[in-house]
């Protein structure tokens, strides 16, 4: 990861009001914590569990992340083609050209080779290449440039 990149999370973090923040790039991670002004911080003292007592209640059904979002009316994507489905890795606003006087990465029907750059999000001011985990044809665009996306949202469907 790029030296620049770290000391802006740093700036990030010293002006924000997290305590740690934590990003991964591919194989790579960084993962950045502050302690209080005052010095170290003082542990807090642990106390031994409770045991619990059973419960009669059922088990709640989780929800998926989409479902969740949208308080559970989510709809399954069912537009779909057959075909391998390139998820967003993260939440930001999608792109589909690197700049908006320039052409699209891709275009449907487009052969693509795994490795190959199908559009950008941009997360935190940082533009992040989203590439192709596959090789095929790009049956479908799922999301349109410039619209906040969500992580694991379908982005492309390489067949």
């Amino acid at each position: 990861m790029d030296l620049r990149k770290i000391k802006k999370l740093i700036d990030l973090l010293e002006e924000s009001n997290l305590a740690e923040i934590e990003i991964k790039e591919g194989e790579e991670s960084v993962r950045l914590a502050r302690t209080p002004k005052g010095g170290y911080a003082m542990a807090q003292p642990m106390y031994a569990p409770q045991p619990e007592q059973p419960r009669a209640s059922q088990p709640m059904p989780m929800q998926s992340p989409t479902e969740a979002a949208t308080g559970g009316s989510a709809k399954p994507i069912s537009d779909l083609p057959d075909g391998h489905v390139v998820r967003a890795p993260m939440v930001g606003t999608f792109y589909t050209s690197p700049a908006p006087d320039k052409p699209s990465f891709v275009a449907v029907g487009q052969a693509v080779k795994a490795g190959d750059t199908l559009g950008i999000i941009e997360a935190m001011k940082m533009f992040n290449p989203i590439e192709a985990d596959v090789s095929g044809t790009v049956l479908k665009v799922m999301a349109e440039s410039g619209q906040p996306i969500e992580f694991d949202q379908p982005l492309f469907v390489i067949g």
